[in-house]
């Protein structure tokens, strides 16, 4: 008897026709697909030709990593340059640097081994101050070293900074605090069944200019991933962003026989990949945010539950799961496009070419 009625609702309802495969987006936004195998050849050349969104897709772990290695591969290089001018000139044989042999020039004082090196280094790249270590004026090769020293210092420096700057402000982490639905419904709204998935917004502030694209992904039979847009929105919106977002909003798509989804019976796999953008209404940044359903996370004769338009301050992420619950709704209505449903039950009488009453 359940096996029956699985296969009568996988035949009215195309979304519950499909096996489970691997999806192109994860639920919390995270893209899947991947080009070569890792660690291979082409892995590498591509990292080092996008090292700026090599950097700032990393971890935080390797972050700090790379940082703190950054830094040490500098002084250890440049401690070993030092050491190498002060072998080359001679200055490791000057058993007393306060008393240099007569025309003997000391690049720099009080160098006399390698771990001086590398705390002169230090001294330099941090300009924590010169002590009884300092170049020699009358060396114009430790000179060279020295501002070659601080130019790549300062590069680095920048570089590290940025880099930083750069990862704090991603719209991905600011935007920990949206929500989407764990699953998306099929229900009926103003006697038209809809597709609908509902957000949460958890941000301390309010956010503007909501605007939601979605795009169907379908494997057709000749393996080819074709993309279909297909359009949700909220209320009697239309296409237009939502003004403002501060209680949960339940965007739906309407289920007419133009829509996308009414082709699903003839691909092997689709998956529905929705993308939300919007603004901080004070500082003007933006916030990107996506997901992704599959068969088996669409609902079908199931609704959320009414939630009230007043959003509570300070909600923790466990109590706005509440808004995505959700209980059985049963669809009375075909799935067929009402309006033109309606217009066709209506026949215009028109009477020496003026007048459009209708009969029903």
């Amino acid at each position: 008897m359940t096996s029956t009625t699985s296969e009568q609702k996988a035949a009215s309802c195309p979304l519950m026709a499909k096996p489970h495969c691997q999806r192109l987006v994860s639920k919390d936004g995270r893209s899947l697909m991947r080009g070569s195998a890792p660690g291979s050849r082409e892995t590498w050349f591509g990292a080092l030709r996008d090292m700026w969104g090599t950097w700032l897709a990393l971890r935080w772990r390797w972050v700090v990593l790379a940082f703190c290695g950054s830094f040490l591969l500098h002084w250890l290089l440049f401690a070993v340059l030092w050491y190498l001018l002060a072998r080359v000139n001679g200055d490791l044989e000057v058993p007393d640097h306060d008393s240099p042999p007569p025309g003997h020039v000391l690049c720099v004082k009080h160098v006399t081994g390698f771990t001086a090196a590398f705390s002169f280094a230090l001294e330099t790249q941090l300009t924590i101050g010169y002590g009884t270590m300092y170049p020699n004026a009358d060396c114009p090769t430790a000179i060279a070293l020295l501002a070659l020293q601080m130019l790549l210092g300062l590069m680095l420096e920048a570089f590290i900074t940025g880099a930083f700057v750069a990862k704090f402000s991603r719209s991905q982490k600011r935007c920990g605090g949206i929500l989407f639905s764990p699953q998306a419904v099929v229900c009926e709204v103003r006697g038209q069944r809809c597709l609908m998935f509902r957000v949460c917004n958890l941000l301390p502030r309010p956010l503007v200019d909501v605007c939601v694209n979605a795009v169907l992904y379908e494997e057709r039979d000749d393996h080819e991933l074709h993309q279909t847009a297909m359009e949700f929105s909220v209320d009697n919106l239309g296409p237009r962003p939502c003004p403002l977002f501060l209680s949960p909003l339940s965007f739906y798509h309407p289920l007419t026989p133009s829509s996308p989804l009414n082709n699903a019976p003839s691909t092997k796999h689709f998956e529905l990949v929705v993308f939300l953008t919007a603004s901080q209404e004070s500082t003007g940044s933006g916030y990107h945010k996506r997901t992704s359903y599959l068969h088996d996370e669409i609902l079908y004769g199931s609704c959320f539950t009414k939630v009230t338009s007043r959003y509570g301050k300070g909600r923790s992420k466990a109590e706005s799961m509440r808004y995505f619950d959700t209980h059985p709704c049963p669809l009375t209505f075909p799935n067929t496009d009402t309006g033109d449903a309606l217009e066709k039950e209506h026949v215009v009488v028109q009477v020496n070419g003026e007048g459009s009453d209708r009969v029903e």
